[in-house]
């Protein structure tokens, strides 16, 4: 037996070439379809990697002869000699690349304090940091921060 079926009360009669049509939209057969496929993939992925930088840009300041010596937040004991910063949110042992906005110079910081307390400053950075970034002299600079973002079980290391 043969069904038939009704659309407002009228025959429904599907045509092959119909089904063909269908068939192709479903499957995304035209390669044009699948290049913009490739480049809304590959969007998404560059997209996936810039979410996992984590980016801060303000004020920052060094300390240095002050605080030589003395413990920071995490234990260590502060050495103005070495490529380490405070911040007041980034967990301990952070690496962070601090770029001078003013003049381009970069450097690498270990985040083992917490800090600033000075108001509208984002990090402190120790007198070495403060040499390579060329902000010695003036004590401030405007920076960018850049720090990978970790997942919770990598943070507590």
């Amino acid at each position: 037996m043969k069904k038939i079926m009704f659309y407002h009360g009228q025959p429904l009669r599907i045509l092959p070439v119909t089904l063909i049509f269908c068939f192709t939209s479903i499957l995304g057969c035209s390669s044009e379809e699948k290049g913009e496929r490739n480049q809304l993939t590959q969007q998404g992925n560059r997209s996936a990697t810039d979410r996992s930088l984590r980016t801060e840009v303000g004020e920052a300041s060094w300390y240095g002869p002050g605080f030589q010596g003395k413990e920071t937040a995490n234990g260590d004991t502060f050495d103005q000699t070495k490529m380490t910063a405070a911040h007041p949110s980034l967990p301990m042992g952070t690496k962070a690349k601090v770029t001078n906005l003013e003049n381009d110079k970069e450097v690498e910081v270990r985040i083992n304090d917490r800090g600033p307390y000075a108001k509208d400053r984002v990090i402190d950075v120790s007198r070495a940091a403060a040499k390579k970034l060329d902000m010695q002299e003036d004590g401030t600079a405007q920076v960018k921060i850049e720090t990978k973002r970790t997942d919770k079980k990598n943070s507590s290391n």
